[in-house]
């Protein structure tokens, strides 16, 4: 009798995170991914530009992948594939927006784009031993997908990031008909979307936000600057057809939405009459009230286009009194201070904000809990895992499901690296591989791990102090300092008792370590970083990095 083979879901990312959203679906020696994004770092990863996942189990099983398959473009879903495309060589499908965007970001890290794949809602592909169909979902971007993944045990639903709008911007509703379709014939497994699992009600239509900037167009006297997600492509769409409704021109400002406006109106996605989209440096030519700049920062980020307009430190455009400035997004948990200090620096220049939920400009993407239930009762599935969430949203969704009567042996709440495997008839927790992050600084990818941003943490609480030593490698004596260098510890002309002693604690070190006989220069450093390590504490309860240099002479 033939072994019953066994399917496994292995999240590499977004299962108790917001973002890097990265999932393996294995039968044997078969592999397909689902998405490959990006996070943005926490406040305590000082320096790190971008965090993505550890792709280390994806790289021992490399011969196994048959294809990447994409639900969306937003950056926590396909941010990390120019990384991943540079060790891994295998074709990726998603449709038009979705690669659009994506080959953007790999022609700017020079990866090549040849294995991209378009497909169109409502396709199906065969890769492998999976039968991959692509289902039209309404979200915060055009031409979203769930993803129903036939495979040799049992049919699984990913929702990807969705919700039910009944009014979209674009008329293209989500296929709940197609959903309730695999539900009827029997669906093994759904993944899906739990952002919103803990709001209660439906998250209202995207084209609600369209009659929130109509009033606050309506009572703008100058010029408005709208700031919003550059992916949010029916958020810019709704404020072109304003601007085009109060005779004003649109200039779009930021790289990234700069490049996502230009791509949509290339594939059609954006549609603006002649004329009205113009270049941010013909603003001038116009009076005030006939502008309205599209921009990028509606999270406070330090370099975005907004946050240096509120710092005054923008090459193109000042903030001025009476200019109208519409931040159209909330908060991405964790940066709520960055972004309430951008809203009061713009108001200290005089400007108009107009900003949070109860001024109605902005939506969410994600199904709140009347639409989760909505899915879970058209799918059906035999089993389910919660996913795209931080851990309170997974398990929110969880007692919802149970709620709804699936059996809690039957919902799985895991974290990244969880080996979930399923029969047909049972699934379990089978094991765990390697799974993270990987953080990006620069060019450096995975060169910065804990003991770097340990390191980090130190000098941006403490400081650094440099005790620089001369001293003759043949009689190893000392021939010169020690000299101490300090760095964001002190003050060194307002601590001259201290330094001085400082310094002294080190000659006493020294001395003790020429006695003793001590000529390994690694164990001399070590006895001055200890020496002056507890005398420092003592005095200032304070803990500097101790960087000892030793000069031959």
């Amino acid at each position: 009798m033939a072994k019953a083979q066994k399917l496994q879901i292995i999240p590499l990312g977004g299962l108790g995170e917001i973002g890097k959203n990265m999932t393996v679906v294995r039968v044997e020696d078969e592999i397909l991914v689902i998405d490959s994004g990006l996070m943005f770092p926490e406040e305590d990863m000082l320096g790190v530009d971008l965090v993505i996942p550890d792709i280390s189990y994806l790289l021992e099983n490399r011969d196994m992948i048959k294809a990447i398959v994409l639900t969306h473009g937003h950056e926590d879903h396909i941010g990390a594939l120019p990384y991943v495309l540079k060790q891994l060589n295998v074709p990726v499908y998603g449709t038009r927006l979705t690669l659009g965007i994506l080959e953007g970001r790999l022609k700017e890290n020079g990866v090549d784009s040849s294995n991209l794949h378009s497909v169109m809602q409502g396709d199906i592909i065969n890769v492998g031993c999976f039968s991959v169909g692509f289902i039209r979902v309404n979200h915060s971007i055009p031409d979203a997908v769930g993803l129903s993944i036939k495979t040799p045990v049992g049919m699984i639903v990913h929702t990807g990031d969705f919700k039910l709008d009944y009014t979209p911007i674009d008329g293209k509703m989500t296929d709940f008909r197609r959903f309730s379709e695999l539900g009827n014939k029997g669906v093994l497994l759904m993944m899906a979307d739990s952002t919103n699992a803990e709001r209660a009600g439906h998250t209202p239509s995207e084209s609600t936000v369209g009659a929130s900037f109509d009033k606050a167009f309506h009572g703008a006297r100058s010029r408005i600057i709208v700031a919003t997600f550059s992916s949010n492509v029916h958020r810019i769409q709704q404020v072109i057809d304003t601007a085009v409704r109060y005779k004003r021109r649109v200039a779009i400002l930021g790289r990234s939405m700069v490049n996502v406006v230009t791509i949509s109106l290339e594939l059609g996605y954006i549609t603006a009459p002649e004329g009205t989209i113009i270049d941010i440096d013909e603003i001038n030519n116009y009076r005030p009230e006939q502008i309205v700049i599209v921009t990028t920062g509606s999270q406070g980020e330090p370099m975005s286009a907004l946050t240096r307009m509120a710092m005054s430190d923008h090459r193109k455009v000042t903030i001025v009194p009476d200019d109208t400035v519409i931040i159209s997004a909330t908060p991405i948990p964790g940066n709520e201070k960055l972004v309430s200090k951008t809203i009061d620096n713009l108001m200290r220049l005089g400007a108009n904000v107009v900003y949070g939920r109860d001024k109605e400009v902005h939506v969410s993407g994600h199904a709140s809990r009347e639409e989760l239930k909505l899915m879970h009762n058209l799918v059906r599935p035999k089993f389910f895992i919660p996913v795209h969430g931080e851990y309170h949203h997974l398990v929110q969704h969880a007692k919802l499901a149970q709620e709804l009567g699936m059996a809690k042996d039957h919902i799985f709440l895991g974290e990244n690296g969880y080996v979930f495997e399923f029969t047909k008839d049972k699934g379990q927790v089978a094991g765990k591989v390697t799974a993270g992050m990987v953080m990006v600084d620069g060019l450096g990818v995975g060169d910065v791990g804990n003991i770097v941003l340990r390191d980090r943490r130190q000098l941006s609480q403490d400081g650094i102090l440099i005790i620089v030593v001369a001293m003759d490698r043949a009689s190893n004596t000392v021939v010169g300092g020690p000299d101490i260098v300090s760095r964001g510890f002190v003050y060194v002309r307002e601590s001259e008792a201290l330094m001085d002693e400082a310094r002294a604690r080190v000659e006493q070190a020294l001395e003790r370590c020429e006695e003793e006989g001590v000529k390994e220069w690694a164990a001399i450093k070590a006895n001055v970083r200890d020496a002056l390590g507890r005398y420092l504490f003592e005095k200032t309860r304070r803990r500097p990095m101790i960087l000892p240099i030793i000069q031959e002479v």
